[in-house]
């Protein structure tokens, strides 16, 4: 027996907005802006780039509302359309592929952590993250966006395939190969943090 079909709950609201009413598209805007916003910055690793990605995203969505026809839930769309624009800014500007983090995400990160731990602790836990989101900046944005929905939004190979409009084996292959580029950069992460430790200590 075939599952029911999940209802979406945006439904009446997007058919609104795809008949022409901008109350309704801002209203859209306003109930999914906070998941679009995480997404576009966990695939673009920084704060002003992911913003410019999800202005981008909802300005393709609302051009392209007429063509919408429910064949997907609304989120499931848009989500596609943030990855294809970050795909899209990668390729534009790709010098920030390799950026470090800022210091404003930086000190997110130290009042993010645990207020009783001690100052090495910390400092191992920024380091630690900083090097995991370098890594994860330095991956082509294709594979980017397979590992940020596997293994941070725990998504389905299903659903990836269904969010990134590819087959599942093909999403399998991408993570496959992004998790390998991952581990080789944290190894060489880890590598030059050794190399320059035993400088010092010379």
């Amino acid at each position: 027996m075939a599952s029911p079909t999940p209802v979406d709950e945006l439904a009446p609201v997007v058919a609104a907005a795809c008949a022409g009413n901008r109350e309704a598209f801002d209203e859209l805007v306003r109930l999914t802006y906070r998941d679009t916003l995480q997404l576009a910055r966990r695939l673009a690793g920084n704060e002003q780039d992911a913003r410019d990605i999800v202005q981008d995203a909802y300005l393709r969505a609302y051009r392209g509302l007429r063509r919408f026809r429910g064949d997907s839930r609304f989120r499931t769309w848009l989500f596609r359309i943030t990855v294809n624009c970050a795909s899209s800014h990668a390729s534009r500007d790709r010098r920030h592929r390799h950026d470090q983090l800022t210091a404003d995400h930086q000190a997110g990160l130290v009042r993010r952590s645990d207020e009783g731990a001690d100052v090495e602790g910390r400092a191992a836990t920024l380091s630690l993250r900083a090097d995991l989101e370098a890594a994860l900046g330095g991956l082509p944005p294709k594979l980017r966006a397979v590992v940020v929905l596997r293994d941070i939004y725990d998504m389905s190979h299903e659903a990836i395939a269904a969010e990134l409009g590819i087959s599942q084996p093909a999403a399998k292959v991408r993570l496959h190969r992004a998790r390998q580029q991952l581990r080789e950069r944290l190894y060489a992460y880890d590598d030059r943090a050794d190399h320059a430790g035993q400088r010092h200590a010379g």
